[in-house]
């Protein structure tokens, strides 16, 4: 019977190509781990796959620079088209303003004619004296400040559009419908008329030779002018 010396173990009998548990492993060898690396990645792509992609990223490109391009062109003709309107606002409303202007001026200055019409009158009775001379001088200086202009003369040929013919008579001095006398004279305002001139009329006499014709010698006839036929 074997004795057991106490305070030893009995250890097994380890192989000699074993590995001791306390040893620390080893670092894979660089070339597994290359070969690793290599077969994770995959293969690498042909060269006519790279161009292929390529070209199909330009085509994209261009098709969205294109598409950049069109919209820019629309937003400037929208553009233009906006700011012409505007422009015709502005004129329009410009045009309004004047039209306006004119109306309301020859609004006030209507309501002054009978008055223009009292000064005429005492002019040409030579009652415009003093003070009331003065006044009425000032009166038809604003009035022409604000654009009124009288028209109407005695001789001047009569234009149913700026004249009103009150009265009518025939005179054989005339060679063409005549203003003979002024009864009101007419006003406007620019190319605006604001009151006709109010006239009478005179027409050639029915049948009488205008003077300018009777004035004329009357010319001979032929057989005057060569001294009558030749006898023979």
């Amino acid at each position: 019977m074997t004795e057991e010396t106490p305070g030893f173990e009995e250890k097994p009998d380890v192989p000699s190509g074993a590995i001791p548990e306390d040893a620390e492993p080893q670092a894979a060898a660089p070339e597994t781990a290359g070969t690793d690396s290599v077969e994770e990645s995959g293969p690498a792509a042909p060269a006519g796959d790279v161009h292929d992609v390529q070209d199909l990223q330009d085509v994209a490109l261009t098709a969205q620079l294109d598409q950049v391009r069109m919209a820019l062109s629309e937003r400037t003709a929208d553009l233009q088209r906006l700011q012409a309107e505007y422009q015709n606002y502005r004129r329009r409303v410009e045009r309004d303003r004047v039209t306006v202007k004119e109306i309301a001026v020859a609004s006030l200055l209507t309501e002054l004619l009978p008055t223009l019409d009292d000064i005429g009158r005492a002019r040409e009775h030579g009652e415009l004296v003093g003070g009331f001379k003065s006044v009425a001088e000032s009166l038809e200086t604003v009035a022409a400040k604000m654009g009124l202009q009288q028209f109407g003369k005695e001789g001047e040929p009569f234009d149913p559009t700026i004249h009103e013919a009150l009265m009518h008579s025939y005179a054989p001095d005339v060679e063409e419908t005549t203003c003979v006398a002024i009864l009101q004279p007419g006003y406007r305002i620019g190319e605006r008329t604001i009151r006709p001139a109010r006239v009478a009329v005179a027409e050639p006499q029915p049948g009488a030779t205008p003077a300018a014709k009777a004035d004329e010698p009357e010319a001979k006839a032929p057989d005057e002018e060569s001294g009558g036929p030749d006898e023979g």
